[in-house]
């Protein structure tokens, strides 16, 4: 059995670490975490109607699109060498069980096949959940005021065949309901679409981060809140359990729900699962480092910059992030 050799570190003045740190040429040559373009997935908002390019009043930057002013934000998306966006529809009617989630022409159907058109090699990704398509905004079917996981679960499944059906490349189940992998993975191998990965939202947290989001997608609870379903903010065991369950469900790949406020969830998660890691750097990690850059308060690209490598230097492979297309551009700058 070889011993491992102990190595008697020199003292100052011989042990100088700032010696690589001279240069950004020596300081690129000993990086340990990079960020690159083809780690990030830009979430696009896709709105019912025609010829509609919206700005989000609470994230800046971000917009609303009808499916006919997609192409020209696609081909922006590709030029950038962003290798794939998720996508959340906007319908212009809700009801009591989301049923224009599953329509084959409803709204992300549509974007699907718009953004194929345009770009066949981009990676579609869809987020699959009923809260924007719900008149109640709850992620599953109410019943007697509380969200039915049983009765979700195929119109969850439904919803997610009806994407891939119209070209989506990924699925990702964020609703948070028990069992929700498993149905969706039978509903797709039995439809014969047995390629097609799921990336699973497997540690969602009830976050007060979403809050820009749940404007810009119209999703707000109308009673309530998601904390039935959405995990507690002070737990990390549990996120390991979600974790390891939508793994034996079926899952491919695997994310963690915010980012920013959950880095030390990304790590147990990277250390616990050798499997594909994802994490959402969501809307509002995003506004405030908006906010704070509008004033003057924070150098933004060097902010996001650093907030992107500390998703990835805890452990995930994939970041979705709204500051995906400035941050590409960035980078191609270098």
């Amino acid at each position: 059995m070889l011993k491992k050799r102990v190595i008697k570190l020199a003292e100052y003045p011989q042990l100088r670490l700032r010696r690589l740190r001279r240069s950004p040429a020596l300081r690129a040559l000993v990086r340990e975490n990079r960020v690159d373009a083809g780690d990030l997935i830009y979430p696009l908002f896709i709105e019912e109607g025609k010829n509609i390019k919206r700005e989000i009043a609470s994230m800046p930057g971000v917009f609303r699109f009808s499916p006919d002013r997609l192409p020209g934000e696609i081909e922006d998306i590709a030029k950038l060498k962003i290798p794939a966006v998720l996508l959340f529809g906007i319908p212009k009617e809700k009801d009591e069980t989301g049923s224009s989630a599953y329509k084959a022409k409803g709204i992300v159907q549509q974007a699907i096949k718009a953004i194929k058109k345009t770009v066949p090699e981009l990676l579609v990704i869809t987020d699959v959940c009923l809260c924007e398509y719900t008149s109640h905004g709850h992620c599953g079917v109410v019943c007697d005021g509380q969200v039915d996981n049983d009765r979700t679960l195929p119109l969850l499944a439904k919803m997610a065949l009806s994407h891939v059906e119209a070209g989506a490349d990924i699925v990702a189940p964020s609703d948070m309901m028990d069992g929700r992998v498993l149905a969706i993975r039978q509903e797709l191998d039995e439809a014969g679409h047995v390629e097609t990965p799921i990336l699973s939202y497997a540690a969602k947290y009830s976050s007060g981060f979403y809050g820009p989001f749940r404007s810009a997608a119209d999703s707000a609870p109308q009673f309530g809140d998601r904390r039935s379903y959405q995990m507690d903010p002070a737990n990390v065991r549990e996120a390991l359990r979600e974790v390891e369950a939508d793994i034996v469900e079926g899952a491919d790949i695997v994310m963690v729900k915010p980012a920013l406020s959950y880095l030390d969830v990304i790590r147990e998660v990277r250390n616990t699962f050798d499997y594909p890691l994802a994490a959402y750097n969501v809307s509002g990690e995003y506004s405030m480092v908006k906010a704070a850059a509008k004033q003057g308060w924070l150098d933004e690209k060097n902010v996001v910059m650093e907030i992107l490598t500390s998703i990835k230097r805890a452990g995930a492979d994939i970041i979705l992030t709204y500051h995906a297309k400035d941050a590409a551009r960035w980078l191609k700058e270098g």
